[in-house]
């Protein structure tokens, strides 16, 4: 038996598709003791798991020196919004070897793609 069966799994319309070396901006909801806000996390995405219902992705960002990581599940309803804000030609799937960066070493690591303009 499997979870996927059990569980029927809707795609998320608001999540783009992310792949490792994309800065993402990911937009969540957080309950805390006033209620609920919205909180918003921008890193690069080192890491890529698939899977269906258990599909997650983890983005990373340094914050005065130090490394931050979160793992946003793909599928979670408390997901507001995932927006690709830039696009990396890497050559790794995972990128784990950012962890030992600084923030101007990772800028020069990550080279940006040219993306063509589609107008139709």
């Amino acid at each position: 038996m499997d979870v996927s069966s059990l569980i029927e799994v809707g795609s998320n319309p608001n999540v783009s598709e992310v792949s490792p070396g994309d800065t993402v901006k990911v937009v969540t909801r957080i309950k805390d003791a006033s209620g609920e806000r919205s909180q918003t996390f921008q890193g690069v995405v080192i890491r890529v798991r698939k899977g269906g219902s258990g599909a997650s992705f983890t983005a990373r960002r340094s914050i005065y020196g130090i490394g931050v990581e979160r793992t946003f599940l793909v599928h979670s309803p408390l997901l507001e919004k995932v927006e690709v804000i830039q696009q990396a030609r890497v050559r790794r799937a995972k990128l784990y070897y950012l962890r030992g960066l600084s923030s101007k070493q990772l800028r020069a690591k990550l080279k940006p793609v040219l993306r063509e303009s589609t107008k139709t």
